[in-house]
């Protein structure tokens, strides 16, 4: 393992403006980027929505199996940002193609698993989510379909991440904005048959998100074969056996899979929570949460870029920069959220009027989103801080720890309880269920201060 040398003493702040020059540049195009692909799906709904509604709940229903492989993806491209991250800050190329081999492998076996699933048992995988035969049956169609995209979806996911864990994110905005078009367009022409193209229903848009899918990965793939000049990804050594990597890529991607899949399966359960409340609470935690997640893209960016910076900064091997980088980022992330916190009271009653809900509707949305204006705060510091900077500082059993305590031993026993044993008001409810992202600041506070999260993973 390679020594960390200790320089100069660093300002208890960073002051470098090439740090700030680079982590908004890294966050603002991160945060586009999945403000296009949030948009794609919103999209597809809106279209299929006024289509018909069954194609809707289907195509929502297998959206329930892609959120699962959403985590699988991000665990297995947040994995590699962790390791890629710190070799780049030696200016190590070698080593991050071995590990982007070892990724795309284990991509493609997860893939197949994935298939495999999804081509036996159809109908008992949607029967997971519904126990409607119309829906179940337009959920097939959708998915026979975009089953095949699952693949495509992680092996770009992987490949997107290595770019970004050496800074280069532009590109991944690109292809999230061409999806976006062409997804739209031929979504357009083949759900309501439009230019003489015949009317395919859910069957459209499934072909409209399969050749996205198609496109993304192969831009990202010219991208890096014609263009990319940091990483030479295809010029040798991409496939090539290393133990010790791979080893390595195990220790991390193990915990983080874990995690990501804890968290990933306890959504679907929060949501079903408040699926048994009121017509009402229905709609009002639905609009609440759309506003919310819009605004999420930005804490999501703020981890993305914090995780790339740190593992950057951590092999470059100087630790009382890396803390001085870490304590500037925390006090950034408090300030975002406090922002973002304040303009999402703020706008509240302006957004709820482009909705046509009832009194009681309406009242209980704005109620729900001033709650979720605090709780914006809450998760502004402590996703950032523990999936970026202890995570991305190469401490990956962290947040894994913290999400099996949290989630399971706390905040869904809460919510079952609050919302079916004590029948408390709905947003009582929605402050159980979203409560992990006030009080899990504690302990990402005091083991960020602890700064044993700081682990040099390289060889």
């Amino acid at each position: 393992m390679n020594t960390v040398t200790e320089p100069k003493k660093e300002p208890f702040f960073t002051k470098d403006p090439a740090f700030f020059k680079t982590l908004f540049s890294m966050m603002l195009v991160v945060a586009l980027q999945n403000l296009v692909a949030y948009s794609v799906n919103m999209a597809d709904n809106i279209m299929l929505g006024s289509y018909r509604q069954d194609a809707l709940s289907g195509a929502a229903t297998v959206n329930q199996i892609f959120f699962m492989v959403q985590q699988i993806a991000m665990a297995i491209g947040n994995s590699l940002v962790v390791l890629s991250a710190q070799y780049w800050g030696e200016k190590r190329a070698a080593p991050i193609r071995a590990l982007t081999g070892i990724a795309l492998k284990f991509g493609v076996l997860c893939s197949i698993l994935i298939l495999a699933v999804c081509t036996l048992f159809p109908v008992p995988l949607l029967r997971l989510f519904t126990d409607d035969m119309q829906i179940i049956a337009q959920g097939q169609s959708y998915l026979a379909l975009v089953q095949w995209t699952f693949a495509l979806y992680i092996l770009s996911n992987i490949l997107m991440s290595v770019l970004r864990s050496v800074g280069t994110v532009k590109i991944s905005f690109y292809i999230s904005i061409v999806s976006l078009i062409v997804n739209v367009a031929i979504n357009y022409v083949l759900i309501f048959g439009q230019f003489g193209f015949p009317e395919l229903g859910v069957v459209g848009a499934a072909v409209g998100t399969l050749v996205a899918r198609i496109l993304e990965f192969a831009i990202v793939v010219i991208y890096l074969a014609k263009f990319d000049k940091k990483l030479s990804l295809f010029s040798g050594g991409l496939f090539a056996k290393n133990k010790s990597l791979r080893k390595d890529y195990a220790r991390v991607v193990t915990p983080t899979m874990v995690s990501q899949i804890l968290w990933g399966v306890s959504v679907p359960m929060q949501t079903a929570i408040l699926g048994h409340l009121s017509t009402d609470a229905i709609a009002a935690n639905s609009v609440a949460s759309t506003f919310y997640q819009y605004l999420k893209v930005i804490v999501v960016a703020m981890s993305s870029a914090s995780a790339v910076m740190i593992g950057n900064a951590i092999g470059q091997g100087n630790r009382r920069r890396v803390r001085s980088d870490a304590r500037t980022l925390c006090v950034i992330d408090v300030a975002v959220g406090l922002v973002l916190g304040l303009a999402l009271f703020l706008l509240r009653e302006p957004l709820l009027s482009f909705y046509n809900l009832t009194d009681t509707a309406t009242e209980m949305a704005l109620n729900l989103i001033a709650l979720m204006s605090v709780i914006m705060v809450g998760m502004s510091y402590q996703m950032p801080v523990s999936s970026g900077i202890i995570q991305g500082g190469g401490d990956v059993t962290f947040t894994m720890k913290m999400n099996l305590v949290s989630v399971w031993l706390i905040v869904m026993p809460l919510s079952f309880a609050a919302a079916f044993w004590w029948k408390w008001p709905v947003e009582a409810v929605v402050l159980c269920i979203q409560s992990d992202q006030i009080f899990k600041g504690i302990p990402t506070f005091l083991r960020f201060r602890s700064y044993k999260w700081m682990k040099k993973l390289t060889n």
